[in-house]
């Protein structure tokens, strides 16, 4: 019997080393260990690992994911909806975190059946966001630090949905995904919900992520404040004042228009707190004097 609790004691270290979580396609994803070389194909994810302080173990990312510094000079492998899987399997990752999204079902699937173990997740909410923090921070043998990230974004968020609670007025929010075709934020996703937070609320009213819209539509719609997001989505977006239908928008007319950097504010991640407050100061600047 001591010999069989010695040997136990043994191996406990190692066994204790491992990690299982479920990720948002349902994947129960375990790891022997906590990951050391990780590939991220989404921005906000590469973000999440810098934050919690392990941007040193990714090996590769993709070629629109520039935003933290460290990781700048890793190697580039394409996009998150279509990477290079060769590569990856050469690179031989831990772990590959990947948007959970429809889109990115066919490489997520070719991924697994390669035998990498693939962590996807797909946020629509700031609790899923959340909890996505705190998943990815496990598999980095990072549980603390991603308790505690998680919870410094919630009370972020918190600060500024205190300070828009008792608005009295609530201006219906455009946010333009993309210019052409015209695609404009639905409420069925986080930005419509940091809108709300912002002390605003979404103009589009289908349970959707994204809507497209003609310029008629638009028209009739004449929301109060009007958003546009630049980046990867919408590169390089006129400005709603020199577009012919937008002049006739309240919003434009009444110079309620905000650009905002797609990274900022559309990403489920360490921004969210930013992002509510960008918005909020943007709707009730009086708020913040």
């Amino acid at each position: 019997m001591r010999r069989f609790i010695a040997l136990l004691l043994l191996f406990l270290p190692a066994f204790s080393l491992a990690v299982c979580i479920e990720d948002d396609t349902a994947q129960k994803i375990c790891l022997e260990k906590p990951a050391a070389r990780v590939i991220s194909l989404y921005g906000a994810y590469t973000e999440i690992v810098s934050a919690l302080g392990a941007e040193e173990t990714i090996i590769a990312r993709t070629k629109n994911d520039d935003t933290v510094e460290e990781v700048k000079d890793a190697p580039v492998l394409g996009t998150g909806l279509r990477p290079n899987i060769e590569y990856i399997l050469a690179l031989r990752p831990d772990l590959v975190l990947s948007r959970g999204s429809k889109a990115s079902a066919e490489a997520i699937s070719q991924m697994r059946a390669r035998g990498i173990a693939v962590a996807a997740f797909d946020p629509e909410s700031v609790a899923q966001t959340l909890s996505a923090i705190e998943r990815i921070g496990a598999l980095l043998g990072r549980e603390t630090q991603g308790k505690e990230l998680a919870s410094k974004i919630k009370s972020e968020v918190e600060a500024v949905a205190s300070k828009t609670a008792k608005v009295t007025s609530r201006p219906a929010v455009a946010f333009e995904v993309r210019a052409e075709p015209l695609t404009l934020a639905g409420s069925g996703g986080i930005v419509a919900e940091l809108i709300k937070i912002a002390g605003g609320e979404v103009a589009v009213k289908a349970d959707k992520k994204l809507v497209r819209f003609d310029m008629e539509a638009l028209l009739a719609l004449n929301p109060d404040a009007y958003v546009v997001q630049s980046g990867p989505m919408n590169k390089n977006p006129p400005p709603p004042a020199e577009r012919p239908f937008h002049r006739k928008l309240k919003a434009v007319k009444e110079g309620r228009v905000l650009v905002v950097d797609e990274k900022e504010i559309s990403r489920p991640g360490v921004g969210l707190g930013g992002a509510a407050e960008t918005l909020g100061r943007f709707l009730h600047p009086e708020l913040w004097r």
